[in-house]
């Protein structure tokens, strides 16, 4: 069997902000890794550190946040080490990353065309003349008709759609090994958001690029991922392949997120009402104590509420979970929230 190429390897990152009520705690303690070829899935609500976890990869935090790690390697080359000229070699060549609004992404003074080939000028792939025959090649391949007229338009003469699949062809303009994609559907309507996640799975797949996707939408990790991880408050506190995160979510916040997805046949007709978690993502500022999940979880216990942090119990490779249950009293507790909701 082919040992496939681990790209990127991240060990206890933690990213620290300072703010005038002490320290926010925006990542505290996640490790992961992503192999070539395959998409890791970084899922939970807004406010958990998703995009604070993509913006320290890609080395664009504010000033005010601190970064350490035990281990930070893309295809072993040691990202700790490097200064900010070398994280500029970095960006957009061997590490690409598609922003949430394509809109702010895009620079509205240049035509799309410059845009696009001063990436791949810019990190020494090739003249202008090859540029400009990889960025038509690129639209082409995203789904973009009349590509060289495309080229001369500026950002606000393209529809919301357009930009994104222009932001993913020049993602790909250098050929990247990791492509990091922050919510890349959040602005678009739901018809567009399907092709541009269908476009941007098949090419990652045709040109066997890792990629970390982060997204609040469940249905777009069952479509999409080989490895999940559930985020809630700065940490993991559920890791596993797609498959057994849906099949058998332990974590209960994982669970909660599962019973908030309308599914057709399972909801009550008249009256039933769709799950929720109730309560807010607790303040990460200062010292943090037991789980952070407790006051909104229906299987609180004294236990959960003092101490150190709830450590991750590992199931297998890859498949873990971060709370005091064993997985026995989670499946039980799972079962009671389905019949509770089905009453």
């Amino acid at each position: 069997m082919t040992t496939k190429q681990k790209v990127i390897d991240v060990q206890n990152l933690k990213v620290d902000i300072g703010v005038p009520a002490g320290t926010l705690h925006a990542v505290s303690g996640i490790s992961f890794h992503v192999n070539q070829g395959e998409t890791l899935c970084i899922v939970g609500e807004s406010g958990c550190g998703k995009s604070i976890t993509a913006l320290a990869l890609m080395n664009l935090l504010p000033k005010k946040a601190k970064l350490t790690a035990d281990k930070m390697e893309l295809q072993g080359a040691n990202m700790l080490a490097m200064n900010e000229a070398q994280f500029n070699t970095l960006r957009g060549d061997r590490m690409s990353m598609i922003f949430q609004d394509p809109m702010t992404s895009l620079n509205p003074v240049y035509r799309v065309g410059d845009q696009m080939e001063e990436v791949y000028i810019q990190h020494g792939k090739g003249g202008r003349k090859e540029a400009h025959e990889r960025a038509i090649f690129l639209l082409d391949k995203v789904g973009i008709t009349a590509a060289k007229s495309r080229l001369i338009q500026f950002p606000h003469q393209l529809s919301g759609g357009l930009r994104q699949r222009i932001m993913i062809a020049m993602m790909l303009m250098c050929d990247p090994a990791l492509i990091i994609a922050d919510e890349p559907t959040t602005a678009l309507d739901v018809t567009i958001q399907a092709q541009i996640l269908n476009t941007l799975h098949s090419l990652q797949k045709e040109f066997n690029t890792a990629m970390i996707l982060i997204t609040h939408d469940l249905g777009v990790v069952a479509r999409v991922a080989d490895q999940v991880a559930v985020m809630y408050a700065g940490k993991f506190v559920e890791t596993g392949t797609a498959m057994e995160v849906f099949t058998q979510p332990t974590h209960p916040y994982t669970q909660g997120l599962m019973a908030c997805i309308p599914t057709p046949g399972k909801a009550a007709l008249n009256g039933g009402r769709l799950g929720s978690i109730p309560g807010i993502v607790p303040s990460l500022v200062g010292d943090m104590e037991g789980c952070l999940f407790r006051n909104r979880c229906a299987s609180i216990r004294p236990e959960c509420e003092v101490g150190a942090e709830i450590a991750m119990n590992t199931l297998g490779e890859g498949r873990g979970y971060r709370c005091i249950m064993s997985v026995e009293e989670c499946a039980k507790q799972a079962q009671v929230q389905i019949l509770s909701e089905a009453s």
